[in-house]
């Protein structure tokens, strides 16, 4: 091990653990060892695969308490929250268990051949670079499909989760998945590179930041390796004229504070009809004001710690900022006293082109409030960014909702009524600065294998 990767409870500043980073020449035997067990593994038929991944959903929901302790200790996630997280990571691993089998068949296609079908083998070595925010729904969110498909899977896990990340590997080991098939990988970011460049590296994945996913593509492209990205969201929100106030108000509310405001898909821009726009701010600002700030470990806490002190100084970095360009503070935008990583829920209102609330991904519980006066203006202001994952209409026109969310949009993810989620059996990425390429569902699946074409004459 060379150097040390060290795990700090962010709502304490107490340091949890310190880890030892993989060397050179042990991230290069790891990389031998997935590359042996991917050959045998892409062999095994997909119904073994399939049994072990069910097996792998049993015991994360055996250990649900634990590994929701462990990230609520690592990253300062709501309990709560924690716990979903885990029962999410169990569900994607069932739904793969007892789906793979027949997204993977032999899809047959008729032409003037005797015989022509499209045949789907695995890719062989994946890396994986996973965020903190969800540490271990981001995994499995790869991991399922990836590992149901026949590929072995390289983690790359973000340096403050390093127990997650070893957790997460001996999971896989504990369900009884051959050595080699899913192994951890403690280096820190500028050690990607080494892995990449591997030839026995077959593609890549990435969920973080668009300057993390530009430098992995840029290296991975350089060496004709598949990479899917999933990237940051300044997911807008429309509230129209016609819409139900207190439905928008409360939704628009929860998902801005989802895992303390620090998710790609939550909401970040509130674009609000001026008729609407009274009445919806009194109620969304009250149920802002409302959430319950304090120890992640503590059930009824519905906003803890942002994961790091810098993130805490980025995000009102960005506050004061959109402040002295001319928002306004509604409510919190203040760094509390005490111990911790804290950032109290906060609403900007006034928001506008040129300001970091505009412009930005907002990674913590503010929201940036902007007024508009006609629903072309709000379709026009939602599609204003260089982001695009998520988003949400709200109005009681459903027809018209569904025609905006499908027509209008720039997402990989629009909704109307409620808040972006994902969900296994949909497929889930952006577009524009977002990201490209798709995870889960049928498309998950086949984003790290070979489709190929097999005629028979």
């Amino acid at each position: 091990m060379s150097g040390e990767m060290t795990a700090v409870n962010p709502a304490t500043g107490e340091e949890i653990a310190r880890y030892g980073q993989h060397t050179p020449q042990q991230v290069a035997r790891m990389i031998e060892a997935a590359e042996a067990a991917s050959s045998d593994w892409g062999r095994t038929s997909i119904e073994r695969r399939c049994e072990l991944m069910g097996e792998m959903s049993r015991l994360l929901t055996a250990r649900r308490d634990w590994y929701a302790t462990l990230m609520t200790a690592e990253v300062g996630k709501p309990i709560a929250e924690s716990r979903a997280e885990v029962d999410k990571c169990a569900w994607v691993c069932r739904y793969y268990a007892e789906s793979a089998v027949d997204m993977l068949a032999d899809r047959h296609i008729e032409t003037d051949r005797t015989q022509s079908y499209v045949h789907h083998e695995p890719l062989g070595v994946i890396l994986a670079v996973m965020p903190w925010n969800f540490p271990f729904w981001q995994v499995f969110r790869f991991a399922a499909p990836a590992l149901c498909a026949g590929n072995a899977g390289l983690l790359k896990h973000a340096s403050n989760v390093p127990g997650c990340a070893t957790a997460i590997a001996e999971a896989f080991t504990d369900a009884g998945f051959p050595a080699g098939v899913f192994q951890a990988l403690l280096i820190p970011g500028d050690r990607v590179s080494e892995v990449i460049d591997a030839p026995a590296v077959a593609a890549a994945t990435l969920t973080g930041s668009e300057v993390a996913g530009a430098a992995l593509a840029e290296r991975a492209g350089a060496r004709l390796k598949k990479v899917v990205l999933e990237l940051g969201g300044s997911d807008p929100y429309l509230v129209l004229a016609d819409a139900d106030i207190e439905l928008a108000a409360e939704v628009c509310a929860k998902s801005r504070v989802i895992n303390s405001g620090q998710s790609c898909i939550a909401a970040k821009r509130f674009i609000v009809h001026g008729d609407a726009y009274e009445p919806w701010l009194e109620r969304f600002v009250a149920h802002m004001r409302d959430l319950s700030v304090g120890d992640p470990s503590a059930e009824d806490t519905q906003v803890g710690p942002l994961a790091r002190l810098d993130l805490r100084s980025e995000l009102h970095r960005q506050v004061t900022k959109s402040v002295a360009a001319g928002a306004r503070i509604v409510l919190g935008g203040e760094i509390p006293d005490g111990p911790g990583a804290f950032y109290p829920p906060t609403v900007l209102t006034d928001v506008a082109p040129g300001m970091p609330a505009y412009e930005e991904e907002l990674f913590g519980p503010v929201a940036a409030v902007i007024r508009v006066t006609s629903e072309e203006e709000a379709i026009r202001v939602a599609n204003d960014t260089r982001f695009g994952l998520g988003a949400a209409v709200f109005t009681s026109d459903v027809a018209r909702g569904r025609h905006i969310a499908a027509e209008r949009i720039d997402a990989g993810t629009c909704v109307v009524n409620t808040f972006v989620a994902s969900d296994p059996r949909l497929p889930f990425g952006g577009i524009k600065a977002s990201g490209f390429g798709r995870e889960l569902a049928d498309v998950g699946i086949r984003a790290f294998v070979n489709e190929k074409t097999v005629i028979v004459n």
